[in-house]
């Protein structure tokens, strides 16, 4: 096994639990939350807030798949959309005025907030994807010719 697999192997892993770890945090902090106040109780900001650790696992993905020659379309895209769909949120609820406070939360304006914000989730769940098949794909066993 060449360096370059295992270095890839090793960056695939890491970039992929780290994508995902926000996502999940979402997900168990949800469950207990709603659990304990008997209504449904979910922090749909923690991937965002959790960017840090999104974004690190995301060029580490991007860096495994260049280095694997696999999944580099899917993961560099769902990359990019993740980082575009974030920034755009974050520049209509500042020109907006909900980042400022000047307006209510309510109306047009938060729901296309509200909307950037799921569309970043989902692009999250995209590249975590891609991770997994990136890591499906370099621990899969090559497949030998059959000897005639």
């Amino acid at each position: 096994m060449t360096k370059k697999i295992v270095i890839s192997k090793v960056l695939a892993i890491i970039g992929t639990v780290m994508v995902w770890l926000p996502i999940l945090v979402m997900l168990v902090t949800g469950v207990i939350g709603s659990i304990e106040r008997n209504r449904l109780m979910v922090d749909y900001l923690i991937p965002a807030e959790l960017f840090p650790l999104v974004g690190i696992g995301g060029l580490l993905l991007i860096l495994a798949a260049v280095l694997a020659r696999s999944q580099r379309k899917w993961i560099i895209w769902s990359f990019a959309a993740m980082i575009f769909v974030l920034v755009l949120g974050q520049v209509i609820a500042m020109v907006s005025g909900l980042a400022s406070g000047r307006i209510e939360p309510t109306g047009f304006w938060w729901m296309l907030v509200i909307s950037m914000m799921i569309l970043y989730i989902v692009a999250i769940i995209f590249l975590g994807i891609g991770g997994v098949k990136l890591i499906v794909c370099l621990f899969k066993k090559p497949v030998e010719p059959p000897v005639a």
